[in-house]
């Protein structure tokens, strides 16, 4: 994948629609404007005039098109530098951020506010960018797994919630502790029938897994026959055994991170957007070794070709 890097003058992308435009197409484009009809590459020419749509282009197919088709930001009628001002916020800030912030914070920074509403889909097209797809690679090497409850507090419940009475859902995290990446998935339930397949799925057969005491990895021998297990009932956190270092802390810092942006930023995350919001968190915690503007270069790239419309918002 070519790097991006923005700018100079990278305020200009979230205050100027010209250079917002203008940055795009170079990224999108190096060759030249890209017909999504027909795919001619360099033949097509501007548009111009004082009721033409900004960066519009005609092919010699005769179909006009711009450099927002086959992406998120197709049949937007919000302007593209404030989609940039977005991203940038989600990709610079560890815990989230939140629509109804951002729904705020563009008072200030446009004299004008983007709805909430409006602000709820940008978000949640931003995250269907951030996506981890189409995975090829397996995870492999030493591979950390572990499964944490998402919900908050429940007066009067204990022990593990039950998810035809609770709005507590559990997330399981693999994290490639070689290479320091993550993928999160929400479960109905911690079983064997549930986990199983998202580990064949995603982890290298014969790689060494670690986890915590829970007996549903035991029945995962015929894979995995590489697991170390830390006792945590006997406050065991950590050892070293044969000079490796045997542990679930790698994974369960992540979900510290999710967990302080799940309950700091975005106070209650609905059961249906839930893979949705994982996808942000996967792709920031992945991506955390590189500059905010990498990061935000990085998300800009993956919007092309990816398209989330709901129309009507799910329940939850």
């Amino acid at each position: 994948m070519k790097k991006t890097v923005y700018p100079a003058g990278q305020a200009d992308l979230f205050t100027n629609e010209d250079k917002a435009i203008e940055f795009f197409e170079k990224q999108r484009w190096p060759e030249g404007p890209v017909c999504p009809h027909c795919g001619a590459v360099n033949t097509a020419f501007k548009l111009a005039g004082k009721t033409t749509r900004k960066g519009l282009y005609k092919c010699k197919c005769r179909k006009t098109f711009t450099v927002k088709m086959r992406s998120i930001f197709e049949d937007s009628h919000i302007p593209l530098h404030k989609w940039f001002y977005a991203i940038h916020l989600m990709c610079s800030s560890k815990k989230g951020m939140s629509a109804y912030q951002f729904h705020r914070m563009t008072a200030t920074f446009y004299g004008e506010k983007v709805s909430y509403r409006t602000a709820w889909f940008m978000f949640h097209r931003i995250r269907f960018a951030m996506t981890q797809h189409p995975m090829i690679d397996k995870l492999s090497g030493v591979v950390e797994i572990d499964e944490t409850y998402i919900g908050g507090k429940e007066k009067g419940i204990r022990g593990i919630p039950n998810p035809a009475t609770s709005k507590k859902r559990p997330v399981l995290a693999l994290v490639d502790r070689e290479r320091g990446k993550v993928r999160s998935f929400p479960l109905e339930r911690v079983t064997l029938a549930n986990i199983k397949p998202i580990l064949r799925e995603h982890v290298e057969t014969g790689t060494t897994i670690q986890t915590d005491e829970a007996t549903v990895y035991h029945f995962m021998h015929d894979d995995f026959p590489n697991h170390d297990v830390v006792t945590h009932s006997k406050k065991e956190y950590a050892r070293r055994e044969d000079g490796r270092l045997i542990t679930s802390n790698t994974v369960e810092g992540y979900f510290s991170i999710l967990k302080r942006g799940i309950y700091g930023t975005y106070h209650h995350v609905g059961i249906p957007y839930l893979q949705q919001y994982l996808n942000e968190f996967d792709f920031r915690y992945n991506s955390r070794k590189i500059t905010d503007m990498e990061r935000s270069s990085l998300a800009v790239k993956a919007t092309e070709g990816k398209r989330l419309t709901l129309k009507t918002p799910l329940k939850g």
